[in-house]
Protein backbone atom coordinates (compact mmCIF):
# COMPACT_ATOMS: atom_id res chain seq x y z
CA UNK A 1 0.00 0.00 0.00
CA UNK A 2 2.86 2.38 0.77
CA UNK A 3 4.19 1.90 -2.77
CA UNK A 4 0.76 2.74 -4.20
CA UNK A 5 0.42 5.87 -2.04
CA UNK A 6 3.95 6.96 -2.90
CA UNK A 7 3.23 6.57 -6.60
CA UNK A 8 0.24 8.89 -6.31
CA UNK A 9 2.46 11.52 -4.69
CA UNK A 10 5.03 11.16 -7.46
CA UNK A 11 2.50 11.55 -10.27
CA UNK A 12 2.81 14.84 -12.13
CA UNK A 13 -0.41 16.56 -11.09
CA UNK A 14 -1.47 19.14 -8.51
CA UNK A 15 -0.17 16.98 -5.67
CA UNK A 16 3.25 16.36 -7.28
CA UNK A 17 5.59 16.17 -4.30
CA UNK A 18 9.01 15.56 -5.86
CA UNK A 19 10.17 19.18 -6.49
CA UNK A 20 9.44 20.08 -2.88
CA UNK A 21 11.77 17.42 -1.48
CA UNK A 22 15.34 18.20 -0.52
CA UNK A 23 18.11 16.78 -2.70
CA UNK A 24 19.12 14.45 0.13
CA UNK A 25 15.56 13.13 0.49
CA UNK A 26 15.29 12.66 -3.26
CA UNK A 27 18.54 10.70 -3.34
CA UNK A 28 17.50 8.55 -0.37
CA UNK A 29 14.11 7.80 -1.90
CA UNK A 30 15.65 6.68 -5.21
CA UNK A 31 18.11 4.42 -3.39
CA UNK A 32 15.36 2.92 -1.21
CA UNK A 33 13.17 2.13 -4.21
CA UNK A 34 15.96 0.29 -6.02
CA UNK A 35 16.91 -1.57 -2.83
CA UNK A 36 13.31 -2.64 -2.32
CA UNK A 37 13.16 -3.98 -5.87
CA UNK A 38 16.15 -6.17 -5.13
CA UNK A 39 14.91 -7.38 -1.74
CA UNK A 40 11.15 -7.80 -2.20
CA UNK A 41 10.01 -11.41 -2.63
CA UNK A 42 6.24 -10.95 -3.00
CA UNK A 43 5.43 -10.67 -6.69
CA UNK A 44 2.38 -8.44 -6.36
CA UNK A 45 4.33 -5.94 -4.24
CA UNK A 46 7.25 -6.06 -6.69
CA UNK A 47 4.91 -5.04 -9.51
CA UNK A 48 3.63 -2.11 -7.44
CA UNK A 49 7.22 -1.05 -6.84
CA UNK A 50 7.90 -1.24 -10.59
CA UNK A 51 4.90 1.02 -11.18
CA UNK A 52 6.23 3.52 -8.64
CA UNK A 53 9.75 3.48 -10.08
CA UNK A 54 8.32 3.98 -13.57
CA UNK A 55 6.14 6.88 -12.45
CA UNK A 56 9.03 8.68 -10.80
CA UNK A 57 11.46 7.94 -13.64
CA UNK A 58 9.06 9.26 -16.28
CA UNK A 59 9.16 12.64 -14.58
CA UNK A 60 12.87 12.99 -13.87
CA UNK A 61 14.78 10.71 -16.27
CA UNK A 62 14.48 13.02 -19.33
CA UNK A 63 16.32 15.71 -17.33
CA UNK A 64 18.99 13.24 -16.20
CA UNK A 65 17.43 13.21 -12.74
CA UNK A 66 18.13 9.53 -12.12
CA UNK A 67 21.45 8.62 -13.76
CA UNK A 68 21.75 5.36 -11.81
CA UNK A 69 18.45 3.90 -13.02
CA UNK A 70 19.22 2.67 -16.53
CA UNK A 71 22.57 1.07 -15.57
CA UNK A 72 20.72 -0.65 -12.71
CA UNK A 73 18.04 -1.96 -15.11
CA UNK A 74 20.57 -3.27 -17.63
CA UNK A 75 22.34 -4.99 -14.77
CA UNK A 76 19.05 -6.58 -13.71
CA UNK A 77 18.19 -8.00 -17.13
CA UNK A 78 21.60 -9.68 -17.36
CA UNK A 79 21.53 -11.02 -13.80
CA UNK A 80 20.73 -14.60 -12.79
CA UNK A 81 17.61 -13.49 -10.91
CA UNK A 82 14.42 -14.02 -12.91
CA UNK A 83 12.65 -11.69 -10.49
CA UNK A 84 15.02 -8.83 -11.29
CA UNK A 85 14.89 -9.62 -15.02
CA UNK A 86 11.10 -9.42 -15.00
CA UNK A 87 11.12 -6.24 -12.90
CA UNK A 88 13.50 -4.50 -15.30
CA UNK A 89 11.38 -5.39 -18.32
CA UNK A 90 8.21 -4.23 -16.57
CA UNK A 91 9.87 -0.85 -16.01
CA UNK A 92 11.24 -0.72 -19.57
CA UNK A 93 7.71 -1.38 -20.86
CA UNK A 94 6.22 1.52 -18.90
CA UNK A 95 9.06 3.92 -19.69
CA UNK A 96 8.64 3.13 -23.40
CA UNK A 97 5.05 4.31 -23.09
CA UNK A 98 5.77 7.38 -21.00
CA UNK A 99 9.14 8.65 -22.22
CA UNK A 100 10.21 6.35 -25.03
CA UNK A 101 12.32 9.05 -26.65
CA UNK A 102 14.64 8.95 -23.62
CA UNK A 103 15.36 5.27 -24.30
CA UNK A 104 16.10 5.62 -28.03
CA UNK A 105 19.81 6.42 -27.46
CA UNK A 106 20.07 2.94 -25.91
CA UNK A 107 18.48 1.18 -28.88
CA UNK A 108 21.49 -1.08 -29.49
CA UNK A 109 21.68 -2.19 -25.86
CA UNK A 110 17.92 -2.74 -25.67
CA UNK A 111 17.94 -4.82 -28.84
CA UNK A 112 20.57 -7.05 -27.30
CA UNK A 113 18.78 -7.67 -24.02
CA UNK A 114 15.42 -8.20 -25.75
CA UNK A 115 16.95 -10.74 -28.12
CA UNK A 116 18.71 -12.55 -25.30
CA UNK A 117 15.68 -12.81 -23.03
CA UNK A 118 13.10 -13.67 -25.70
CA UNK A 119 15.39 -16.22 -27.30
CA UNK A 120 16.92 -18.04 -24.37
CA UNK A 121 15.00 -17.41 -21.14
CA UNK A 122 13.16 -20.47 -19.85
CA UNK A 123 10.93 -18.38 -17.58
CA UNK A 124 7.67 -17.38 -19.22
CA UNK A 125 7.08 -14.45 -16.85
CA UNK A 126 10.37 -12.94 -18.01
CA UNK A 127 9.57 -13.60 -21.66
CA UNK A 128 6.11 -12.03 -21.40
CA UNK A 129 7.59 -8.99 -19.66
CA UNK A 130 10.25 -8.75 -22.37
CA UNK A 131 7.59 -9.13 -25.09
CA UNK A 132 5.58 -6.31 -23.53
CA UNK A 133 8.68 -4.12 -23.33
CA UNK A 134 9.81 -4.70 -26.92
CA UNK A 135 6.32 -4.10 -28.34
CA UNK A 136 6.00 -0.84 -26.41
CA UNK A 137 9.48 0.21 -27.48
CA UNK A 138 8.82 -0.55 -31.16
CA UNK A 139 5.72 1.66 -30.96
CA UNK A 140 7.68 4.60 -29.58
CA UNK A 141 10.15 4.55 -32.49
CA UNK A 142 9.25 7.15 -35.11
CA UNK A 143 11.76 6.00 -37.71
CA UNK A 144 10.89 2.91 -39.78
CA UNK A 145 14.57 2.01 -40.13
CA UNK A 146 14.86 1.94 -36.34
CA UNK A 147 11.81 -0.32 -36.07
CA UNK A 148 13.24 -2.61 -38.73
CA UNK A 149 16.29 -3.22 -36.51
CA UNK A 150 13.98 -5.32 -34.36
CA UNK A 151 12.74 -7.54 -37.21
CA UNK A 152 15.02 -10.35 -36.11
CA UNK A 153 13.18 -10.47 -32.78
CA UNK A 154 9.86 -11.41 -34.37
CA UNK A 155 10.49 -15.19 -34.59
CA UNK A 156 11.37 -15.23 -30.88
CA UNK A 157 8.29 -13.13 -30.10
CA UNK A 158 6.06 -15.69 -31.86
CA UNK A 159 7.91 -18.59 -30.22
CA UNK A 160 7.05 -17.13 -26.82
CA UNK A 161 3.43 -17.70 -27.79
CA UNK A 162 3.79 -21.13 -29.39
CA UNK A 163 6.05 -22.54 -26.68
CA UNK A 164 3.59 -21.40 -24.00
CA UNK A 165 0.86 -23.33 -25.84
CA UNK A 166 3.07 -26.38 -26.26
CA UNK A 167 3.68 -26.32 -22.50
CA UNK A 168 -0.05 -26.12 -21.80
CA UNK A 169 0.26 -22.61 -20.39
CA UNK A 170 -2.71 -20.96 -22.08
CA UNK A 171 -2.91 -18.07 -19.62
CA UNK A 172 0.58 -16.98 -20.69
CA UNK A 173 -0.28 -17.61 -24.33
CA UNK A 174 -3.32 -15.36 -24.04
CA UNK A 175 -1.15 -12.60 -22.54
CA UNK A 176 1.22 -12.95 -25.49
CA UNK A 177 -1.67 -12.85 -27.96
CA UNK A 178 -3.08 -9.68 -26.42
CA UNK A 179 0.31 -7.99 -26.74
CA UNK A 180 0.73 -9.14 -30.36
CA UNK A 181 -2.76 -7.85 -31.19
CA UNK A 182 -1.66 -4.47 -29.86
CA UNK A 183 1.37 -4.60 -32.16
CA UNK A 184 -0.76 -5.65 -35.15
CA UNK A 185 -3.08 -2.69 -34.62
CA UNK A 186 -0.39 -0.08 -33.99
CA UNK A 187 2.47 -1.20 -36.28
CA UNK A 188 1.12 -3.74 -38.80
CA UNK A 189 3.92 -3.00 -41.29
CA UNK A 190 6.41 -4.34 -38.76
CA UNK A 191 4.95 -7.79 -39.50
CA UNK A 192 4.96 -7.56 -43.30
CA UNK A 193 8.29 -9.32 -43.97
CA UNK A 194 7.24 -12.39 -42.00
CA UNK A 195 3.50 -12.06 -42.56
CA UNK A 196 2.97 -15.53 -44.05
CA UNK A 197 4.60 -17.28 -41.08
CA UNK A 198 2.91 -15.08 -38.48
CA UNK A 199 -0.62 -15.34 -39.94
CA UNK A 200 -0.14 -19.05 -40.57
CA UNK A 201 0.73 -19.57 -36.90
CA UNK A 202 -2.33 -17.61 -35.79
CA UNK A 203 -4.69 -19.59 -38.01
CA UNK A 204 -3.17 -22.83 -36.77
CA UNK A 205 -4.04 -21.73 -33.23
CA UNK A 206 -7.54 -20.72 -34.30
CA UNK A 207 -8.08 -24.16 -35.85
CA UNK A 208 -6.93 -26.09 -32.79
CA UNK A 209 -10.15 -27.30 -31.19
CA UNK A 210 -8.22 -28.64 -28.20
CA UNK A 211 -7.39 -25.09 -27.10
CA UNK A 212 -9.61 -22.86 -24.98
CA UNK A 213 -12.14 -20.69 -26.78
CA UNK A 214 -10.47 -17.57 -25.41
CA UNK A 215 -7.13 -18.53 -26.94
CA UNK A 216 -8.64 -19.32 -30.34
CA UNK A 217 -10.68 -16.12 -30.32
CA UNK A 218 -7.58 -14.02 -29.62
CA UNK A 219 -5.73 -15.64 -32.53
CA UNK A 220 -8.66 -14.76 -34.81
CA UNK A 221 -8.73 -11.23 -33.40
CA UNK A 222 -5.06 -10.85 -34.36
CA UNK A 223 -5.79 -11.70 -38.01
CA UNK A 224 -8.90 -9.51 -38.12
CA UNK A 225 -6.91 -6.63 -36.59
CA UNK A 226 -4.35 -6.96 -39.39
CA UNK A 227 -7.12 -6.97 -41.97
CA UNK A 228 -8.55 -3.79 -40.46
CA UNK A 229 -5.21 -1.96 -40.59
CA UNK A 230 -5.99 -0.62 -44.07
CA UNK A 231 -4.57 2.85 -43.54
CA UNK A 232 -1.29 1.77 -41.99
CA UNK A 233 -0.74 -1.25 -44.23
CA UNK A 234 -2.99 -0.99 -47.31
CA UNK A 235 -3.62 -4.23 -49.18
CA UNK A 236 -1.31 -6.30 -47.00
CA UNK A 237 -3.84 -9.01 -46.10
CA UNK A 238 -5.42 -9.07 -49.57
CA UNK A 239 -2.13 -10.50 -50.82
CA UNK A 240 -2.81 -13.68 -48.83
CA UNK A 241 -5.97 -15.14 -50.43
CA UNK A 242 -5.20 -18.64 -49.18
CA UNK A 243 -5.35 -17.36 -45.61
CA UNK A 244 -8.57 -15.40 -46.21
CA UNK A 245 -10.27 -18.59 -47.39
CA UNK A 246 -8.89 -20.46 -44.39
CA UNK A 247 -10.11 -17.79 -41.98
CA UNK A 248 -13.55 -17.76 -43.62
CA UNK A 249 -13.72 -21.54 -43.10
CA UNK A 250 -12.89 -21.10 -39.42
CA UNK A 251 -15.55 -18.44 -38.95
CA UNK A 252 -18.17 -20.53 -40.75
CA UNK A 253 -17.36 -23.39 -38.42
CA UNK A 254 -17.97 -21.11 -35.45
CA UNK A 255 -21.45 -20.27 -36.79
CA UNK A 256 -22.30 -23.96 -36.46
CA UNK A 257 -21.89 -23.70 -32.69
CA UNK A 258 -25.53 -22.89 -31.99
CA UNK A 259 -27.92 -24.78 -29.75
CA UNK A 260 -31.32 -26.06 -30.86
CA UNK A 261 -33.53 -24.22 -28.39
CA UNK A 262 -36.93 -25.98 -27.93
CA UNK A 263 -38.51 -22.55 -27.42
CA UNK A 264 -38.09 -21.85 -31.15
CA UNK A 265 -40.72 -24.47 -31.95
CA UNK A 266 -43.45 -22.75 -29.98
CA UNK A 267 -42.23 -19.21 -29.34
CA UNK A 268 -44.55 -16.36 -30.16
CA UNK A 269 -41.76 -13.78 -30.04
CA UNK A 270 -38.75 -14.03 -32.33
CA UNK A 271 -35.68 -14.16 -30.11
CA UNK A 272 -32.86 -13.97 -32.62
CA UNK A 273 -30.22 -14.42 -29.89
CA UNK A 274 -31.63 -17.67 -28.53
CA UNK A 275 -29.17 -20.56 -28.58
CA UNK A 276 -26.17 -18.38 -29.42
CA UNK A 277 -22.78 -19.32 -27.99
CA UNK A 278 -19.62 -17.26 -27.63
CA UNK A 279 -18.19 -19.02 -30.69
CA UNK A 280 -21.27 -18.15 -32.71
CA UNK A 281 -21.17 -14.49 -31.64
CA UNK A 282 -17.46 -14.28 -32.43
CA UNK A 283 -18.03 -15.78 -35.87
CA UNK A 284 -20.79 -13.28 -36.63
CA UNK A 285 -18.80 -10.26 -35.53
CA UNK A 286 -15.62 -11.26 -37.35
CA UNK A 287 -17.36 -12.03 -40.66
CA UNK A 288 -18.83 -8.53 -40.57
CA UNK A 289 -15.48 -6.91 -39.75
CA UNK A 290 -13.61 -9.02 -42.31
CA UNK A 291 -16.00 -8.09 -45.11
CA UNK A 292 -15.89 -4.38 -44.27
CA UNK A 293 -12.09 -4.47 -44.09
CA UNK A 294 -11.34 -6.41 -47.27
CA UNK A 295 -14.42 -5.67 -49.40
CA UNK A 296 -16.56 -7.68 -51.77
CA UNK A 297 -13.94 -8.36 -54.44
CA UNK A 298 -11.97 -10.36 -51.87
CA UNK A 299 -14.75 -11.89 -49.77
CA UNK A 300 -17.54 -12.70 -52.26
CA UNK A 301 -15.44 -15.22 -54.27
CA UNK A 302 -14.57 -17.02 -51.04
CA UNK A 303 -18.20 -17.00 -49.89
CA UNK A 304 -19.40 -18.20 -53.31
CA UNK A 305 -17.01 -21.12 -53.08
CA UNK A 306 -17.95 -22.20 -49.55
CA UNK A 307 -21.62 -21.34 -48.97
CA UNK A 308 -23.26 -23.64 -51.59
CA UNK A 309 -21.95 -26.69 -49.72
CA UNK A 310 -23.51 -25.39 -46.52
CA UNK A 311 -26.85 -24.80 -48.20
CA UNK A 312 -26.81 -28.25 -49.83
CA UNK A 313 -26.00 -30.06 -46.57
CA UNK A 314 -28.79 -31.87 -44.68
CA UNK A 315 -28.02 -30.22 -41.31
CA UNK A 316 -30.16 -27.20 -40.42
CA UNK A 317 -27.17 -25.65 -38.63
CA UNK A 318 -25.29 -25.39 -41.94
CA UNK A 319 -28.26 -23.78 -43.69
CA UNK A 320 -28.57 -21.30 -40.87
CA UNK A 321 -24.79 -20.59 -40.88
CA UNK A 322 -24.86 -19.81 -44.60
CA UNK A 323 -27.75 -17.36 -44.23
CA UNK A 324 -26.16 -15.63 -41.26
CA UNK A 325 -22.87 -15.39 -43.16
CA UNK A 326 -24.66 -13.68 -46.06
CA UNK A 327 -26.22 -11.23 -43.63
CA UNK A 328 -22.91 -10.48 -41.94
CA UNK A 329 -20.90 -9.86 -45.10
CA UNK A 330 -23.64 -7.80 -46.78
CA UNK A 331 -22.47 -4.39 -45.60
CA UNK A 332 -18.89 -4.84 -46.71
CA UNK A 333 -19.78 -6.64 -49.94
CA UNK A 334 -22.92 -4.77 -51.06
CA UNK A 335 -21.61 -3.54 -54.42
CA UNK A 336 -20.41 -6.96 -55.50
CA UNK A 337 -23.48 -8.72 -54.10
CA UNK A 338 -25.77 -6.42 -56.08
CA UNK A 339 -24.06 -7.57 -59.27
CA UNK A 340 -25.01 -11.15 -58.36
CA UNK A 341 -28.32 -10.35 -56.73
CA UNK A 342 -30.42 -13.10 -58.34
CA UNK A 343 -28.05 -15.80 -57.10
CA UNK A 344 -28.00 -14.31 -53.59
CA UNK A 345 -31.76 -13.87 -53.30
CA UNK A 346 -32.39 -17.38 -54.61
CA UNK A 347 -30.32 -18.74 -51.73
CA UNK A 348 -32.51 -16.88 -49.29
CA UNK A 349 -35.81 -17.83 -50.96
CA UNK A 350 -34.92 -21.51 -50.77
CA UNK A 351 -34.55 -21.17 -46.99
CA UNK A 352 -38.23 -20.19 -46.66
CA UNK A 353 -39.15 -23.82 -47.17
CA UNK A 354 -36.78 -25.20 -44.53
CA UNK A 355 -38.88 -26.85 -41.78
CA UNK A 356 -36.65 -25.71 -38.90
CA UNK A 357 -38.27 -22.73 -37.11
CA UNK A 358 -35.01 -20.84 -36.66
CA UNK A 359 -34.83 -20.21 -40.40
CA UNK A 360 -37.99 -18.16 -40.22
CA UNK A 361 -36.11 -15.74 -37.99
CA UNK A 362 -33.27 -15.29 -40.48
CA UNK A 363 -34.87 -14.25 -43.79
CA UNK A 364 -38.07 -12.59 -42.48
CA UNK A 365 -38.10 -9.68 -42.67
CA UNK A 366 -35.70 -9.42 -45.58
CA UNK A 367 -33.91 -6.52 -43.88
CA UNK A 368 -32.51 -9.00 -41.35
CA UNK A 369 -30.92 -10.97 -44.17
CA UNK A 370 -29.49 -7.89 -45.81
CA UNK A 371 -28.04 -6.69 -42.55
CA UNK A 372 -28.08 -2.96 -43.04
CA UNK A 373 -30.45 -0.24 -44.18
CA UNK A 374 -28.54 1.31 -47.07
CA UNK A 375 -28.38 -1.97 -48.95
CA UNK A 376 -32.10 -2.53 -48.40
CA UNK A 377 -32.89 0.92 -49.80
CA UNK A 378 -30.95 0.17 -52.97
CA UNK A 379 -32.64 -3.22 -53.33
CA UNK A 380 -36.16 -1.75 -53.26
CA UNK A 381 -35.90 -0.61 -56.87
CA UNK A 382 -34.05 -3.60 -58.28
CA UNK A 383 -36.15 -5.35 -60.97
CA UNK A 384 -35.48 -8.78 -59.53
CA UNK A 385 -36.81 -7.69 -56.13
CA UNK A 386 -39.89 -6.01 -57.59
CA UNK A 387 -40.94 -9.09 -59.56
CA UNK A 388 -40.08 -11.70 -56.91
CA UNK A 389 -43.52 -12.39 -55.44
CA UNK A 390 -42.17 -14.82 -52.84
CA UNK A 391 -39.74 -12.25 -51.55
CA UNK A 392 -42.22 -9.40 -51.53
CA UNK A 393 -44.79 -11.47 -49.65
CA UNK A 394 -42.22 -12.22 -46.95
CA UNK A 395 -40.87 -8.69 -46.61
CA UNK A 396 -44.40 -7.30 -46.21
CA UNK A 397 -45.57 -10.01 -43.79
Amino acid sequence: MSAVLLRKLLTRDDSYLWPRLSLQTQSSLKSILLACLQQESVKSITKKLCDTVSELASGILPDNGWPDLLPFMFQCVTSDSVKLQESAFLIFAQLSQYIGESLVPYIKELHGVFLQSLGSSTNFDVRIAALNAVINFIQCLNNSSERDRFQDLLPSMIRTLTEALNNGNEATAQEALELLIELAGAEPRFLRRQLVDVVGSMLQIAEAESLEEGTRHLAIEFVITLAEARERAPGMMRKLPQFISRLFTILMGMLLDIEDDPAWHSAENEDEDAGETSNYSMGQECLDRLAISLGGNTIVPVASEQLPAYLAAPEWQKHHAALIALAQIAEGCSKVMLKNLEQVVTMVLNSFYDPHPLHLFVPKPFALFIGFERFVYRLRFHPFIIYSSDLMSVTTD
